[in-house]
């Protein structure tokens, strides 16, 4: 079944990746030489969360869309914070607005 995984990196960076085999692939971020550059020089690797889809490519869409995501919406993902996605997907000032509690909206009259 084909997977779209995140591991969280030595330095508390993720990495974002889709394989057939999570366990195997953990395992080859792990080795000395296995491993995507990007995690050989940032071990230990540990899961922080996967998500299984229907066909590889699916996994692979998923994976790409997800590497664009920031660090905060990566968290919510992991988190399993669904209903926080779509704010996190706005712009830091519409953001801050929301929670504010303005909504961005001023009241006319």
């Amino acid at each position: 079944m084909p997977y779209t995984y995140i591991v969280c990196c030595s330095d508390d960076t993720y990495y974002v990746g889709s394989t057939w085999d999570v366990d195997a692939r953990v395992w080859q971020h792990n080795s000395p030489d296995l491993g995507a550059a990007y995690t050989r020089h940032r071990q230990p690797v540990e899961l922080v969360g996967c998500w299984w889809f229907d066909s590889i490519e699916q996994a692979f869409l998923f994976e790409k869309r997800v590497q664009g995501w920031s660090r905060r919406k990566r968290e919510a993902l992991i988190r399993g914070d669904f209903d926080a996605l779509p704010d996190l997907s706005r712009r830091p000032s519409e953001q801050r607005r929301r929670a504010e509690g303005d909504g961005g909206f001023e009241a006319r009259r």
